[in-house]
């Protein structure tokens, strides 16, 4: 089959939205995240909390996909999984990671570094009490990652887990499932610039626990 996808080539945009300096952004790269991610939620961007999570095996084989940020502070970036999901797999054999958030209505690209390491227990079970009882129970009701001989399964599954907490408000934390934390060591901010003299300011992390901040050529 012949495809001419020529077209592609030529798929390109112009950024003119805004500058990016060093001088423009904070100290904090944790504040300067917060000033960026509240922005994206100002413009009522759909789901400014989706981010690319990129793992790897312990042989070095990349994989990645879309997860969701369910809380940060100074202490990083968390989202909710299975354990026993290629994901969870992977970061428990490799535990380091980067996360990548597109905002493109923004022209705007926000990419992080760093190990990774597991949430409480206490952490995990408030966030996963605070879930619909639906996706609670798809928790439980999925294998993530494994192969299932068909969608049947996975609705047979939750029929099952319905009934037996019918008249429940919600079911228990899962054994094998919770969160992970992203720990940076390196975040850069990406900002869309013209004729892609793009500009990027990255931090750094140093050995005394400050940021230092430098910009990168595009």
């Amino acid at each position: 089959m012949k495809v001419d996808n020529t077209f592609i080539a030529n798929l390109r945009a112009d950024y003119l939205a805004a500058t990016l300096s060093t001088k423009d952004v904070d100290k904090n790269p944790f504040l300067q995240f917060e000033k960026w991610f509240q922005e994206a939620v100002s413009a009522n961007l759909h789901q400014p909390n989706a981010m690319t999570l990129a793992t790897a095996s312990k042989s070095g084989q990349p994989s990645a996909r879309i997860v969701l940020l369910k809380d940060y502070n100074e202490k990083g970036f968390v989202f909710f999984t299975n354990f026993q999901s290629k994901k969870g797999q992977e970061l428990e054999e490799n535990p380091q990671a980067a996360l990548v958030f597109l905002w493109l209505e923004l022209q705007r690209q926000l990419r992080i570094e760093g190990s990774v390491e597991r949430v409480s227990t206490e952490e995990a079970n408030a966030y996963f009490k605070s879930r619909p009882k639906g996706s609670q129970i798809s928790a439980y009701a999925s294998p993530q990652s494994e192969v299932v001989q068909n969608r049947a399964v996975l609705e047979r599954n939750v029929e099952a887990l319905e009934k037996k907490y019918e008249g429940e408000d919600g079911l228990p934390l899962p054994e094998f499932w919770g969160g992970f934390r992203i720990v940076p060591t390196f975040i850069e901010f990406w900002q869309g610039r013209s004729s892609r003299l793009h500009d990027r300011i990255a931090y750094q992390k140093q050995g005394d626990g400050s940021w230092k901040i430098e910009r990168l050529a595009p």
